[in-house]
């Protein structure tokens, strides 16, 4: 759960870059890092114990919007896809807001893609949190390389659910903030709910906005009917045809007042589709044009507890810096 400081009136929202190994979720976050402006984040911190490694950094969004009279930022943290990590990679969830799954495009790496799903709803379980209930979406990274799993078999082996996913390609920049900006806007409400339980609109008007995104104009226009008004109309026109004689001069005449009620809704319809889009895209970070130096700082530790308290202690730190 997103970690509140009342004192500094803050609250750390932790999301969870999790895949198999080299799958591109340390790349993502060091590009995010060397693109933020100083200011808004807080140094690229790597947590080790004799054996395994966490890599975390604090980021605090110029336009979130707020959460009651709550500050909003966010915890970046990502751990190694290797197996041997298992440990790390099972604590990192730990009270986790959201999730990105970086899934590896190439076509030998999909056994590893869906043992790695498979490991993460099996390590959310252990912290009773079900996997269908948490934000997440899907990043198909590296797809600016070739032999690639099509998108159509990534959806349908990891993702049934149509959640929001974003084709790839962190080393180059592609679709990194694109995948941060939509789990951003999709834990915030989330965390509303957690904290103050304050409910918000069904996750289905969220899913549907990642997908242009996700470069999958089919499924929006799924929802979005302007062709459904069109069909009486016709019907309406026919009237008027066969309404000629001057007997039906009458109805003749009432049928153009119907007429212009469905032209009135059908401008509308789309306005109030985009307001709240808009808003939801009210989500921004501040970035530099020039690449700023990745400055990574190893901070050794004893055991994964350590770890654990050192991540609550940055929060609460930064919290204060915010």
């Amino acid at each position: 759960m997103a970690f509140v400081n009342y004192t500094s009136k803050s609250i750390a929202i932790k999301v969870v870059y999790y895949g198999p190994g080299l799958s591109g979720k340390t790349t993502n976050l060091r590009y995010i890092y060397s693109k933020l402006d100083d200011s808004s984040r807080g140094d690229l911190l790597c947590l080790e114990t004799p054996i395994e490694r966490t890599l975390f950094f604090d980021l605090l969004p110029i336009k979130a919007g707020m959460i009651r009279d709550f500050q909003i930022h966010f915890q970046l943290m990502t751990v190694p896809g290797q197996v041997f990590y298992g440990a790390s990679r099972k604590s990192v969830l730990k009270g986790a807001d959201g999730i990105v799954f970086v899934a590896d495009s190439q076509i030998p790496l999909l056994d590893a893609n869906l043992e790695n799903f498979d490991g993460l709803r099996k390590n959310l379980l252990e912290f009773n949190v079900d996997l269908n209930f948490i934000p997440l979406i899907f990043q198909f990274n590296k797809r600016d390389l070739d032999n690639l799993i099509p998108v159509e078999t990534f959806n349908s082996l990891l993702n049934p659910l149509k959640l929001p996913y974003i084709e790839s390609s962190a080393i180059n920049g592609i679709g990194v903030f694109e995948t941060l900006k939509e789990i951003a806007k999709l834990t915030i409400p989330y965390v509303k709910e957690k904290v103050f339980g304050e409910k918000t609109e069904p996750k289905p008007g969220l899913a549907a906005e990642p997908q242009p995104v996700a470069a999958a104009p089919p499924a929006e226009p799924a929802p979005v009917q302007p062709e459904v008004p069109e069909a009486p109309v016709p019907e309406k026109q026919e009237a008027p045809g066969e309404a000629e004689p001057p007997a039906q001069e009458a109805s003749a005449e009432r049928q153009p007042e119907l007429q212009v009620a469905p032209e009135e809704p059908g401008p509308a319809a789309p306005e109030t589709r985009e307001e709240p889009a808009r808003a939801k895209d009210d989500l921004e970070f501040e970035t530099e044009e020039t690449d700023a130096p990745v400055r990574l700082t190893k901070i050794k530790f004893s055991s994964q507890i350590d770890i654990e308290k050192e991540v609550e202690k940055l929060a609460r730190e930064f919290g204060r810096k915010s």
